[in-house]
């Protein structure tokens, strides 16, 4: 049986891989970019700044939860179909369809987006924090 605070750390840890892989990204997003919530803070688990947003526009949330399983089954599926990227679409009645991929190729999708940020249009993130 699992604690209270063996599920908070785990949830963290994924909340650690999520911010570093976006960090990662590209070398112009900085620490201030890109940082893990507080807890108990309201919002995304992943703060980003507006400059951030602007090259990421994702709001985060992270969830590791052993009850998915159904979902991982789903994706095995998919991965022994072939050698191309297993993408999985899940729905619930009344819900909206989701898309499932790997989570590192989902960022190596975005890496285009993020990789090069102009110094000149980067600015100063406090001013931008104003805004």
């Amino acid at each position: 049986m699992s604690t209270v605070r063996s599920r908070k750390a785990k949830g963290r840890r994924l909340q650690d891989w999520v911010r570093d892989n976006l960090r990662g990204l590209s070398l112009a997003l900085t620490e201030d970019d890109v940082r893990v919530a507080i807890m108990g803070e309201t919002g995304a688990d992943i703060k980003l700044s507006k400059t951030g947003k602007k090259y990421f526009p994702y709001d985060i949330e992270c969830k590791n939860n052993e009850t998915w399983k159904g979902i991982y089954k789903a994706y095995d599926q998919a991965s022994a179909h072939g050698d191309s990227e297993p993408l999985v679409f899940i729905k619930m009645n009344k819900k909206r369809p989701l898309a499932i991929v790997d989570a590192e190729h989902f960022l190596r999708l975005n890496v285009n987006r993020v990789a090069v940020i102009p110094p000149t249009s980067r600015g100063n993130h406090d001013e931008d924090e104003k805004k």
